[in-house]
């Protein structure tokens, strides 16, 4: 097959969580021990940082990789879903999986895919796996799909684990309470592997306590230990942050610069830095320069975008790919902080989310222009629209995610802002991006 057969056959052929559903998603473990068994077990062969959470885990993945690449190892990634390209879910040193490697090994595993019926998520582990093996990198983040006990990630054993926020998403797979998703979390704590948690959240601390003391596994909430502070306020055209850190109260660092700009990230450092310390323990050599290298030119060094991206100025347009309750709680504080004589919010959701508590958390004075991403998930435009009316947002339908971006862009003056989100697959249907 040629590598737009071979997408077409992985989209087509398996079934895919990020664009149908919860239909696609099948948990448990059992199908991905046996491909990466006939495989070979090319897990068994990596040193993995396992990262989970509800908020934060891609950003957090993406940095801890960066800093390492930044330190002179060969570093794989492995993230999901990707936003233009199939490829960008599997990284070597911020390169994605070449198209060549990914046609050959489907045509490979073919017949092992038609014996054990993978889903799609099941075979991208399981090619991430082989891909980094192959590649004999020094070290791979592993970002968890979905929860972390069922997820298909979980089969690794981990240096150490880090889990970055809890809140609610995917209610429909994880559980309606914050306790009932941490302990699907807490699912990847392992045996004797130390594991950090970003931030202390009294609804959730006692399920990690108590799940890290029935595996034995050392347990830190980083946020106890590493702070982060603001230097400046960036101007709302910036696209990096200068801070400084702490750890129990003592100078770590100073005057760094965080090439990402969104205020939520300042959570998501104490838990990267905690496990960077941690992986100092266990022999690497991680020195100032490198985390300063690599928390400033992260999108460089692993082509991270999407979280809270300037595309444009005068208006300034803004995109960020926060798609769930607290995600947009941050998104909106952010958008607070602007001087702006006006908001045109593009928006559009997918169909298995509590939109009726995001849209409760959106500013009624904004314009709104509703629109539908190009995946069957997403919520029809209309039916967003109406929702969102109940809750006394206003605005016209679109439909396609460009058409949308146009009228809000058109209808801006100089000195207004334009947002666009809602949905990791709002920002992916960009063409600017």
């Amino acid at each position: 097959m040629t590598y737009a057969e071979t997408l077409e056959y992985l989209y087509s052929q398996l079934p895919m969580f990020q664009r149908i559903g919860a239909t696609g998603y099948k948990p448990g473990l059992q199908t991905t021990e046996k491909l990466a068994a006939a495989m070979g077990n090319p897990e068994r062969r990596l040193r993995c940082v396992h990262v989970a959470g509800t908020n934060g885990k891609g950003s957090s993945s993406n940095l801890l990789a960066a800093v390492l690449q930044a330190a002179g190892y060969k570093t794989g990634l492995y993230t999901s879903p990707h936003l233009k390209e199939f490829t960008e879910r599997i990284k070597v040193n911020g390169q994605d999986l070449t198209p060549d490697y990914l046609v050959q090994w489907v045509a490979r595993w073919q017949p092992l895919f038609a014996e054990l019926q993978p889903s799609f998520f099941e075979m991208c582990v399981a090619l991430a796996f082989s891909y980094f093996a192959e590649e004999k990198v020094d070290v791979a983040i592993i970002e968890v799909g979905l929860g972390g006990r069922l997820d298909s990630t979980n089969i690794i054993r981990p240096l150490v684990s880090l889990i970055t926020n809890i809140s609610y998403d995917h209610q429909n797979l994880l559980g309606d309470t914050l306790p009932q998703i941490a302990a699907e979390k807490a699912g990847i704590i392992k045996s004797g592997v130390p594991v950090v948690i970003s931030q202390t959240q009294p609804e959730v601390q006692a399920m990690f306590e108590q799940k890290a003391a029935a595996e034995g596994a050392r347990l830190l909430f980083a946020d106890q230990h590493y702070r982060t502070e603001l230097v400046r306020v960036p101007a709302p055209d910036e696209d990096s942050q200068q801070l400084l850190f702490t750890v129990d109260g003592h100078p770590l660092l100073d005057d760094v610069t965080l090439g990402l700009v969104g205020d939520y990230q300042r959570l998501n450092l104490p838990g990267v830095l905690a496990t960077l310390d941690e992986l100092r323990q266990q022999g690497f050599v991680i020195p100032e320069e490198a985390v300063r290298e690599g928390l400033r030119d992260i999108r460089r060094l692993t082509g991270f975008r999407g979280r809270w991206t300037i595309l444009g100025h005068r208006p300034l347009v803004v995109c960020d790919t926060g798609h769930n309750e607290a995600g947009i709680r941050f998104i909106v504080q952010q958008l607070a902080r602007l001087s702006q004589r006006h908001l045109h919010f593009v928006l559009g959701v997918v169909n298995d989310k509590d939109v009726t508590k995001m849209l409760a958390l959106l500013p009624k004075s904004a314009t709104y222009y509703f629109c539908q991403a190009s995946i069957p998930r997403a919520l029809p435009a209309t039916e967003l629209a109406e929702r969102a009316a109940e809750v006394g947002l206003r605005g016209q339908v679109y439909g396609p995610v460009p058409v949308a971006v146009a009228a809000a862009r058109a209808a801006a003056d100089p000195d207004d802002v334009v947002f666009i989100g809602g949905s990791t697959f709002v920002v992916a249907d960009l063409e600017e991006l």
